[in-house]
């Protein structure tokens, strides 16, 4: 199975470079990793509601120039279903049993995912009601992915 991560901006400090690293490691066991960044848009202070749209859509159209056709995409959205560990795990089992061989999940920047991207989207998910930096957030996706695969393989992972 091909699992793809596309975000907009660059992860800046080492700490989460070295997390993502470690889970990108521990992860190539069970599947093939992509980690795709597009570039991110600066939001200027006090932006108008129509500079923010602007802006999302405007990583949206890099996300979605990034996003292959045949990928299952999984948008990380607060209005999304949220999911215990073991029923993202059964999640990602059900999606390779019907034939889906390539999962893309898209986090967008600080502002979130233009309509188009959540239009693209196959399946919205949610890790919380709460708002994480979309640096942070790469770090717990994969880790969620890699204890996924853990469950999936009946190997034991801390709880």
């Amino acid at each position: 199975m091909k699992i793809s991560i596309y975000c907009v901006g660059k992860v800046k400090e080492k700490f989460f470079r070295d997390a993502i690293a470690e889970y990108s490691k521990r992860l190539s066991r069970y599947a093939k990793l992509e980690i795709v960044e597009v570039k991110d848009e600066k939001t200027p202070e006090n932006a108008s509601e129509a500079e923010e749209s602007k802006i999302k859509l405007i990583e949206g159209e890099r996300l979605l120039a990034k996003i292959p056709d045949s990928a299952f995409v999984v948008a990380l959205a607060i209005g999304g279903e949220e999911l215990t560990s073991v029923k993202l795990a059964a999640k990602i089992a059900e999606l390779a049993i019907s034939g889906k061989s390539h999962i893309a999940f898209v986090i967008g920047g600080s502002l979130g995912l233009s309509e188009e991207v959540m239009k693209r989207a196959d399946y919205s998910l949610s890790f919380s009601r709460l708002t994480f930096p979309h640096q942070l957030m790469r770090v717990i996706l994969l880790e969620q992915i890699y204890r996924s695969f853990r469950i999936i393989n009946h190997e034991p992972y801390h709880k």
